[in-house]
């Protein structure tokens, strides 16, 4: 029997995703799945660049806004959600388009991996955050390269709660997160079609900063003062790039300009991880972002007919 289509574009932040996707949705009268780890959650709006509902152009978007910023969210439960909203839309007639730039959740995807439930061993996640905080994150980040030094290449030395993660898995099941991963593949329920736009790194950097720019004269410190007065702790999602560096300022520890600079900073890295992320993937056809939109749409067009 044959598998239905679905469409995926990756791509870094800021190069124009949710401008194709729609264009292109319009087109093949598709309907969009988010596949953003922060566009997921409610009140955050600017920092994760949501699209807004005119920029929709009555497209449908699925996985967007309907979570609260102070709750938790897996990969498994992704997964789940988001393959609830493809047979939706499979079951309207219309084609599946997931966007995103979280290369993790697409992968749970086109890997259709099979996420074994471990329970958080909390005192052993204490311990680790005090390692971090009292001898540097830095020293957990080596351990966890001596243990899973593939799983390694994806995260960023920055990045806590997936070093403590790989760190978790391994204290927990004895076995390495890349080992559970592998024996966790199967073989995945639809066709994924896998598009992923790169731009010159130049070009792309500067719409990153611009980006930024506007975000702050959009009112992203007020967003993010908003939320963590609401919330009165620091939850997961106040860990999020831009975010993070705003609570740093309101926290007075550095300057508004240290703060713009360190978020266009923090952006044009995870846009470099974001690509190397989408390389490893040797199925994955390339767009050029500098192209006129409906040049992509028809190179996407014909490599899913």
């Amino acid at each position: 029997m044959q598998k239905e289509k679905v469409i995926i574009i990756g791509g870094p932040t800021a190069s124009g995703k949710t401008a194709l996707s729609i264009e292109l949705a319009k087109k093949i009268n598709g309907e969009i799945v988010s596949a953003d780890s922060m566009q997921i959650y409610k009140e955050m709006n600017i920092g994760t660049a949501k699209p807004e509902s005119e920029e929709m152009q009555g497209i449908k978007h699925y996985m967007l806004d309907f979570l609260s910023p102070n709750q938790a969210y897996s990969v498994a439960d992704y997964k789940r959600d988001a393959k609830k909203a493809i047979k939706e839309i499979i079951e309207k007639g219309k084609t599946p388009i997931v966007v995103g730039g979280t290369g993790l959740y697409i992968d749970s995807l086109i890997y259709e991996i099979e996420y074994i439930d471990i329970k958080t061993d909390f005192e052993y996640r204490n311990k680790l955050e005090k390692i971090a905080e009292e001898e540097g994150l830095e020293k957990l980040y080596q351990e966890a390269r001596k243990i899973d030094p593939k799983a390694m290449e994806k995260i960023s030395e920055n990045d806590q709660k997936r070093i403590l993660r790989v760190l978790e898995i391994y204290n927990q099941t004895g076995k390495t997160k890349t080992e559970l991963d592998e024996n966790s593949r199967k073989e995945p329920e639809y066709d994924y079609k896998m598009f992923a736009i790169d731009m010159n790194r130049d070009v792309l950097y500067d719409r990153i900063n611009r980006r930024v720019d506007l975000m702050i004269s959009k009112g992203l410190i007020e967003e993010v003062e908003k939320i963590y007065n609401k919330y009165q702790e620091f939850p997961t999602s106040m860990q999020a790039l831009g975010y993070k560096e705003v609570v740093e300022y309101l926290e007075k520890k550095t300057s508004k300009e240290e703060m713009i600079e360190k978020i266009k900073q923090e952006s044009r890295r995870y846009a470099k991880r974001q690509l190397t992320w989408f390389r490893k993937n040797k199925n994955t056809i390339w767009l050029d972002g500098q192209e006129d939109i409906n040049k992509n749409i028809n190179i996407i067009l014909e490599e899913i007919r």
